[in-house]
């Protein structure tokens, strides 16, 4: 017997569950369902609903049908389970749609419908469709698609924009728009993305969403590991045995920022924890580099010292006290204060979170498109570095680590999860890894544009990856890199 309306009722008393659904609307269209928007934003809107029940979610699937068909199976419930000291376990039912990528003329409809008001998106870094220097990739396989004809849009910019089409051509106001992915200054790429696109075929249309169109930063934080076995035994044994195809964990921790630009957003999330800020850029910075930036470390660092989780890699104390060391040292001291945020404070708090035993979270699974990420997890740390001066030793050796990883997985035959996946592979199986850094650098994959005009940056990443790739660890993690 698996969860749905039908037994909610066998619940147990003390699991938290929505009663009564029927008079949920549809308000929020969300593309990519995945793991962290169901444990992330959903829970955020469910608590919303019972004061407001206009901002029900559409989910849209863009890739498969696997997420959406399991919600809908369920009736759009499934269980959110805290992964913390005190563990708990809570029914989200935010769902009421459920789209897949053969559903577009829905996808269209619902865009186009005006009691949408806001449009979110997880989208990952790479489903933006964006170059390396954060501008929409109008040559992207997914980008082009006709607005006018029948095409199904192959990207998350297209269909937004086909939905401020058909709102614009019908005198309908447009939805906001918030992107819910680690890209820095998310709102302003997407913005900019979106009128790109659509002055390829419209100029009246780009025009119109450049006076007209809303899209807020944010910044997202929760740390949501994939599923596993374990959340499936100790779900159905929370739920009384009812089964569970669509359960998420993530840890107690949880954190929306959202831009205050002075405009009503529509649903009233502050009411349900999240913060508005005119300030994401401080939230979102101290988050990319502290806790994203210490993440990629742990990874790729993890990886070849033959860890698998991010608790079992902080249980090593070397790689642990290097992880602090990088904080302390190359991060926090090129960060711009945040008005309302102690630095130090959430560097310990960032730590004391990775150690959480109740979290099982896979290196693998981090280390996954690094060259996307990494120019915005380290990439900007060593550039501010850089700028005043210094030569940020962790940081260096954090980016020799990536290349090693690179290295080491290539030699291996094993694939690399990565957009630039097969480049990155053909560069990595030079058996130099200085020279590997230059090229990475002269083309700028996973480093940011200009690295390669700081020869002595690309030398000490170099020096990092071959200690890295021989193993030479005691060198490495004193991070001088001379």
């Amino acid at each position: 017997m698996v969860l749905s309306n039908d037994t909610l009722a066998r619940l147990p008393a003390a699991i938290p569950a929505p009663r009564d659904r029927g008079g949920v609307g549809v308000g929020i269209v969300h593309f990519g369902p995945g793991a962290f928007h169901r444990a992330h934003q959903a829970a955020y809107v469910d608590a919303l609903l019972d004061r407001d029940p206009r901002w029900g979610i559409a989910a849209v699937s863009m890739r498969s049908r696997g997420t959406v068909d399991a919600l809908a199976q369920q009736d759009g419930l499934y269980t959110l389970a805290i992964r913390d000291a005190a563990p708990s376990f809570r029914v989200i039912g935010a769902h009421r749609r459920f789209l897949g990528p053969s559903d577009a003329a829905e996808t269209r409809a619902l865009l186009a419908d005006p009691a949408v008001g806001l449009v979110t998106t997880t989208v990952t870094e790479k489903g933006y469709c964006l170059a390396a220097d954060g501008t929409l990739d109008l040559a992207h396989p997914d980008i082009v698609h006709d607005l006018a004809g029948p095409a199904v849009p192959a990207s998350v910019v297209g269909w937004i924009v086909a939905g401020l089409a058909a709102r614009r051509a019908a005198g309908t106001a447009p939805f906001v728009i918030l992107p819910c992915d680690n890209l820095a200054s998310n709102g302003a790429k997407i913005r900019a993305a979106l009128i790109a696109f659509a002055r390829a075929t419209d100029r009246g249309l780009a025009d119109w969403i450049e006076r007209q169109v809303d899209v807020r930063s944010t910044m997202v934080d929760s740390i949501t590991p994939a599923g596993d076995e374990a959340l499936a035994h100790d779900v159905a044994a929370a739920l009384g045995g009812l089964a569970d195809d669509a359960a998420v964990q993530r840890e107690a921790f949880t954190q929306w920022v959202i831009e205050d630009n002075g405009r009503p957003l529509g649903p009233d999330l502050a009411s349900v924890g999240a913060t508005l800020t005119p300030d994401v850029a401080g939230y979102e910075r101290a988050k990319l580099r502290i806790l994203n930036g210490a993440h990629s470390t742990l990874a790729y660092a993890g990886l070849l010292r033959g860890h698998a989780g991010v608790a079992e890699a902080m249980r090593d104390e070397a790689l642990a006290g290097f992880v602090d060391a990088m904080i302390r040292r190359d991060i926090v001291p090129a960060l711009p204060p945040v008005p309302g945020l102690d630095l130090d404070a959430y560097r310990a708090a960032v730590l004391d979170r990775f150690c959480n035993p109740g979290i099982v979270h896979r290196l693998e699974q981090i280390a996954q498109d690094g060259s996307q990420k990494l120019p915005y997890r380290l990439g900007d740390t060593l550039a501010a570095n850089r700028a005043a001066g210094r030569m940020p030793g962790h940081v260096v050796a954090a980016l020799g680590c990536w290349v090693a990883f690179l290295m080491t997985r290539a030699a291996a035959g094993t694939a690399i999860v990565d957009p630039a996946a097969s480049r990155l592979a053909e560069v990595a199986r030079g058996a130099d890894p200085a020279a590997v850094v230059r090229t990475l650098a002269d083309e700028a994959i996973g480093f940011l544009p200009g690295l390669a005009a700081d020869p002595a940056a690309v030398e000490a990443i170099g020096t990092a990856a071959a200690r890295a790739a021989a193993g030479q660890w005691n060198a490495l993690l004193a991070s001088d890199c001379s």
